[in-house]
């Protein structure tokens, strides 16, 4: 089964700002891409050039290691909601245009968690408003060939699809293959643990278009006490073959550490499965 590794990269980028740098230290780590935060690439990155796009992408690929997706979408966007009537025709424009950002940088994977904007409206269907709202965002996604995640996130962060199953149901109203959910394992082990059940009831039974590793405590994987010499065997039971994410929070010594202690508990876990 391969593995391979990508590294969410705002921790990352506020030690090594340039994205050549982010891609040396993952790729000496055993990494295979990058994870971008849309905002460590400057404010607006919806409208950069496509000059500027193929730029970044070459100085990545130029370090042996790729751009896998985009996550934490409109972090840098604190006016946008995808809920709020008044805001979500914006916040439509600027999610069309960091598909195409996604696309140009040769990303597979879209991951929405930005919790502060979906901020749940009184009074309205949440599934019929995000339903309304994500559909053409799903076929724009669709037609540059990525998948567009749906991040189930814990209710200390949001109300607004906490589950894998409010995920999935979401998916099932807009009806889209490019369109899908995720497990992120901080979130899930906070909110629906535990999580290697979850996988097995999901991974390869559900729309499931991405994985992060995180422990709940928000370290990086074997910073906590997480399970993931449980989770790790049941995601490569379950035939698991695209991209893993590493997306810790807080630090573990400084980033060097912090992901080598990741990518180490990562790889063990995954190689301690016989084949």
């Amino acid at each position: 089964m391969t593995f391979q590794l990508t590294f969410c990269n705002e921790l990352l980028a506020a030690e090594y700002p340039r994205l050549a740098d982010q891609s040396r230290v993952a790729r000496k780590l055993g990494a295979m891409g990058l994870e971008v935060d849309p905002a460590s690439l400057g404010p607006e990155a919806h409208r950069l050039s496509s000059e500027k796009v193929r730029a970044l992408r070459d100085e990545v690929e130029g370090e042996g290691i790729r751009i896998t997706g985009l996550h934490w979408l409109l972090s840098g966007y604190p006016e946008a909601s995808i809920t709020d009537p008044a805001r979500q025709a914006a916040t439509q424009s600027i999610l069309f245009g960091l598909i195409d950002l996604a696309h140009g940088l040769g990303a597979d994977v879209m991951v929405h968690g930005s919790p502060k904007q979906r901020v749940p409206v009184p009074g309205a269907d949440l599934q019929d408003t995000l339903t309304a709202f994500f559909a053409p965002v799903a076929k724009h996604a669709q037609q540059a060939g990525l998948i567009y995640c749906i991040e189930p996130l814990s209710r200390t962060e949001t109300t607004a699809i906490n589950t894998v199953a409010e995920g999935a149901a979401l998916c099932g109203a807009i009806g889209n293959p490019a369109f899908q959910t995720m497990i992120d394992t901080s979130a899930a082990g906070q909110t629906e643990p535990p999580v290697a059940d979850l996988i097995r009831q999901w991974v390869g039974r559900g729309p499931i278009g991405h994985i992060h590793f995180n422990d709940t405590n928000r370290g990086a994987p074997g910073a906590g006490s997480d399970p993931f010499d449980a989770i790790l065997p049941a995601l490569r039971k379950a035939g698991w073959s695209a991209p893993m994410g590493v997306e810790p929070f807080i630090l573990s010594g400084n980033v060097h550490d912090t992901f080598a202690l990741a990518a180490a508990t990562v790889r063990r876990n995954w190689d301690h499965l016989p084949s």
